[in-house]
This record gives structure tokens, C-alpha cells and sequence, in this order.
């Protein structure tokens, strides 16, 4: 075998194109660990929302939405007394009646983003138990209360969304009353108002849903209570599987991510063959000189092969670095919420992989290309 020398002082012979190769390398790796961070921080956002325990009660045949869901005010309080195994805490028992409305929302000095407004009652405590106030206090009329991420998805400072500043919806000026954290979840962008001022503002008399929290994980109860009553034109669906469902809706946007990445990832692979093709071409006479003295070709593939994983290898680590530092904690705001890019070992290993398989791919068919011809052909294409 080849000394390891030998490929790290053929790694550095060419400066100019040693940096073409890195940083093409540094550039797909990192749009695959964007793309694995991105699909990653969706699903998990989305998965974590959805809460085994709830079940939603939403309009027959709005399912999969919240916002086109209606269904009567009475339903809460009908369901309340008729489905059992619901929870309770100092006698309340866990029922939210829940208004869930896109809407345009206007900060001073800003344009007016539609975000997801959702009016609630002081229950929504009761059947969301990771919903904790870190300032201010649950809203009263007039009065907002924000997620801890909810400036994100305005597109606007952190600063100019705090307890005490307004914000404009419908024409009407509300103040921020407080701020919530909700870790993990699509709620943590959300608005929340008082139920009552919502209804008035949309002009509905109804509700969007009614979300109960039970004793047990198992729905069977609250379904079998839907169907028993089919005037109210209710369904019920588990809130873990609604969410479920709302991933399965976002699958095409993760897919076109992975799409993205692969195409720009094959022009790489293509542009490195060019790229080690010109390195080894110039070579050619070297490498038969390598055989005479003894070495094998598989031996000088190996070495040649040596080259490219290093160089791959650099590029995934400045990726990676330029990944942790840029990227790790980046919030990133979709429809239906927001979420944020985690460098987790998994999409770290998925960079290191990719810049790896970058070099692998990258140098094995040139440097065969490259061996292919024979011993004396080979010598005398010096000439």
C-alpha cells in the first residue's frame, strides 16, 4: 500500500482546486443538513402538539381543519355531561371551547401578517398542560395573549411583542396581556384570545371545536358519544392523530426539500468528476510510474480514493461548523405555526455521511478512468 503521505501531500499539490472541491462538498452537506434539520424540526413540532389524552370534537367532515370546522355552542356542554372518563381539577372539568380563526394581525409599524388566532376560555389550561404563563396573565376582554415564538411568525423584533404593547385585529386595538411558552409545539407561535371577543369580531355564533381531556388515552367514549348523537354533526378525532394527519399534509414540502438537495447534490457529484478527472488526469504518467516500481492499481485506487474522502471530509466539517453556528436554533415559521432547526447528532452524522459519500462517489469513477489504459500507454502519454 501507498504510504497515507503520499494522499495528503497530493490533497494540498493543487491549492485552487483543492478549494473547489471542499467548498462544493461544504455547500451540498450543509443544504442536507438544513434538509434533515428542516424535516426533522416539521415532524417533531408537529408529533409533539398532538396530545394522547385529548380528543378534539370538530364539525362532520372538517376533520382535518380546525378553521373550517363548525360546530353548535351547546355541543361543549352536551358533551360534558355525556361523555365519561373526562378529567377534572378543583372541580372544573377539562372541556375547552375553542374558536380557531386566520387571521390578519397588525403591529405598529409593521404590515399585518395573518397568523392563527385562536379565542379560548381559562379551561384551554386544563386540556393543554404544557401551556405555562412565563409573563403577565391569562387574557380578559381587550386583551391578547402571545406565544413565547408568535413574533417569528409575525415576521417582526422579539422587542415590539411584549406584555403591554397592541396589536390590531379587525380593525380593533388589543393589548398584550401576557406571553406563554408551549416547548415544542405549533402553539408557541399562536394568539390567543377571550372566546367572547372573537366570536364577536368574526360574527360567529359557533365554535370550531371543543377539545376534551381524558383520564385514559383511548377515545372510544367520546366517538361512540358522537355517534349516538348525529344531530349535533360531530366527529371526534384524537388530537395526536389530527396532528398526525396535519404532517402527512406538509409531506410534499418536506419531500421537495430532499428533492432540492439531491438534485444539487448529483450537479456536485457530476462537477467533482470533472473536477478529480482533471487532478488524476494530469497524473496519468505518475501513476504508471507507481506501477512499476511495484504498487498495485487497486493499491493506487485505494490512495487516490484516500484523497477524495479527505477532501470531502474537510468540506463536511466546515459545514457542519458553519451549521452550529448559523443554523442550530434558527426559528422557522411555516402555516401553521413554527419551528425550530436543531443540530441533533442525527443530522450531524447525515452531514458527515453526505461529504463522506461525496468523495467516495467522486473519485472512484476518474481514478478508474485514469487506470484503465495500459502500463506503456500510460508511460508515453508524458509525451
Amino acid at each position: 500500500m501507498l504510504p497515507f503521505r503520499y494522499a495528503i501531500r497530493n490533497l494540498f499539490r493543487d491549492l485552487s482546486r483543492l478549494a473547489q472541491t471542499v467548498l462544493g462538498a461544504a455547500l451540498v452537506t450543509l443544504l442536507v443538513m438544513c434538509a434533515t434539520a428542516f424535516n426533522q424540526g416539521m415532524n417533531d413540532v408537529l408529533s409533539a402538539s398532538g396530545d394522547p389524552r385529548n380528543v378534539i370534537l370538530l364539525g362532520a367532515g372538517s376533520e382535518d381543519s380546525l378553521q373550517r370546522s363548525e360546530i353548535p355552542d351547546r355541543a361543549a356542554g352536551i358533551a360534558e355531561a355525556a361523555v365519561p372518563g373526562i378529567s377534572s381539577w378543583s372541580g372544573r372539568r377539562a372541556v375547552s371551547r375553542e374558536l380557531h380563526f386566520m387571521g390578519y394581525v397588525a403591529v405598529p409599524n409593521h404590515e399585518p401578517v395573518q397568523t392563527l388566532v385562536r379565542g379560548v376560555t381559562p379551561n384551554a389550561l386544563l386540556v393543554h398542560p404544557d401551556v405555562t404563563l412565563v409573563e403577565g396573565h391569562f387574557p380578559k376582554p381587550g386583551q391578547l395573549l402571545v406565544g413565547r415564538l408568535a413574533w417569528k411568525s409575525l415576521g417582526i423584533p422579539r422587542k415590539d411583542l411584549r406584555v403591554g404593547s397592541t396589536l390590531r385585529f379587525d380593525d380593533q386595538t388589543f393589548t398584550v396581556s401576557g406571553v406563554f411558552a408551549a416547548p415544542g409545539t405549533v402553539m408557541e407561535s399562536e394568539i390567543w384570545a377571550d372566546l367572547n371577543d372573537l366570536r364577536t369580531l368574526t360574527q360567529r355564533d359557533n365554535l370550531s371545536g371543543v377539545v376534551l381531556r381524558l383520564n385514559e388515552p383511548d377515545p372510544a367514549d367520546a366517538q361512540l358519544f358522537t355517534t349516538r348523537r348525529l344531530d349535533l354533526e360531530l366527529a371526534a378525532v384524537p388530537e395526536s392523530d389530527y396532528y398526525a394527519n396535519l404532517a402527512d399534509f406538509y409531506g410534499p414540502i418536506r419531500a421537495m426539500t430532499w428533492i432540492t438537495a439531491a438534485l444539487i447534490g448529483v450537479g456536485a457529484v457530476v462537477g467533482g468528476f470533472n473536477t478529480l478527472y482533471a487532478a488524476f488526469a494530469s497524473r496519468i504518467t505518475e501513476l504508471a510510474t507507481l506501477q512499476t516500481l511495484g504498487f498495485s492499481r487497486p493499491a493506487i485506487l485505494f490512495s487516490l480514493t484516500q484523497e477524495a474522502l479527505m477532501a470531502g471530509l474537510l468540506g463536511a466539517l466546515i459545514a457542519c461548523g458553519i451549521a452550529l453556528w448559523t443554523l442550530d436554533g434558527l426559528v422557522v415559521a411555516f402555516s401553521m405555526g413554527t419551528f425550530t432547526l436543531r443540530m441533533t447528532p442525527t443530522v450531524v452524522f447525515a452531514g458527515l455521511g453526505t461529504g463522506l459519500g461525496l468523495g467516495l462517489l467522486g473519485a472512484a469513477p476518474p481514478a478508474l478512468r485514469c487506470l484503465l489504459p495500459p502500463l506503456p500507454v500510460a508511460l508515453r502519454s508524458a509525451a
